[in-house]
């Protein structure tokens, strides 16, 4: 299963940053480790041309080099830097580079990605380029060279909503947003998915799974996608600080299996990413993502068994 990285590229953090952008590397090496079927690949850079299609050239300059608003920078969370610039784009490109992996394996993976928040023209919440719409948007000018309209589901299982995403793809009926997210949390100021599912706070595992089911029974009915994204969020997890959920391992685990077997059972390739996860032990957040590898590399090992 090719999964995709840009661990090399490590921000210059201020001391007691709340970002733990140490998971990154931990989870790739545990991965490299633990996972055999596992083939670690380096991310490219996203061109400014990729890029544009999905967030202003203002705003892809302005990062690039480095002329950012103070505002915009502050509401991103991230102080501006050389390496700031190459791993946003990087981690735009592992995206990029696991759809089409997907399309060819049936399932392929971002150890980063996920950032959700960023919008056209700003990012935030440590998200800079919002990498499922570019891919979206990317793997629908592909597929359309080849005669084939794409239509894609964003399905974000990270514990805040996909606020940026939402509003890039609003009237857009070729790309559905679903996110499932904590009711209260951030962002406060939340704009409108194609199907929205907030949850309470305290939201343990049956509730939660209850609702995903719903959530794709609905999606189903309303849309035919021929690519998933699925942001796959360890934030849901009862020790992660930020989230306000409930969800134990094994709730993690049957969440991620059953959107892998929602993308199977359909014959839909699917591309993650990790998304958001900032557990009080940086180990925990670590050890949910290297579980939807697990769960990733059983459902990739099904795929190239139905293509024998």
């Amino acid at each position: 299963m090719q999964v995709f990285y840009a661990t090399q590229f490590v921000l210059p953090l201020p001391a007691g940053h709340r970002f733990p952008m140490a998971k990154y590397q931990l989870l790739r090496d545990r991965l490299a480790d633990e996972l055999p079927a596992v083939q670690l690949r380096q991310a490219l850079p996203a061109t400014d041309g990729e890029l544009a299609l999905a967030h202003s050239p203002e705003y892809i300059q302005a990062i690039s080099d480095g002329t950012v608003d103070p505002v915009i920078l502050r509401e991103i969370g991230f102080p501006w830097s050389p390496a700031m610039a190459e791993r946003a784009r990087r981690s735009v490109g592992a995206t990029i580079a696991a759809c089409r992996a997907a399309f060819n394996e049936g399932v392929a993976g971002n150890i980063a990605g996920g950032t959700h928040h960023a919008s056209a023209d700003r990012g935030g919440g440590f998200c800079v380029f919002n990498d499922a719409a570019v891919a979206s948007r990317l793997m629908q000018a592909e597929q359309l060279r080849r005669g084939r309209r794409l239509r894609v589901a964003v399905i974000d299982l990270d514990v805040h909503q996909g606020n940026g995403t939402a509003r890039i793809f609003r009237g857009d009926d070729s790309v559905f947003t679903l996110s499932l997210h904590g009711q209260k949390n951030f962002p406060f100021r939340k704009e409108a998915s194609d199907l929205d599912v907030d949850l309470p706070d305290g939201c343990g595992d049956d509730e939660y799974l209850h609702a995903l089911e719903g959530a794709l029974g609905e999606l189903e009915r309303r849309f035919d996608p021929g690519l998933v994204i699925y942001l796959a969020g360890a934030d849901p997890h009862e020790g992660d600080r930020l989230g306000r959920l409930k969800l134990t391992w094994d709730g993690l685990e049957a969440r991620d299996r059953r959107v892998f077997e929602w993308a199977w059972e359909r014959g839909l390739p699917l591309a993650f990413a990790m998304a958001g996860g900032y557990g009080k032990r940086m180990e925990d957040t670590v050890q949910a993502q290297v579980n939807t590898f697990g769960v990733a590399a059983q459902y990739w090992q099904r795929w190239q068994n139905r293509r024998r």
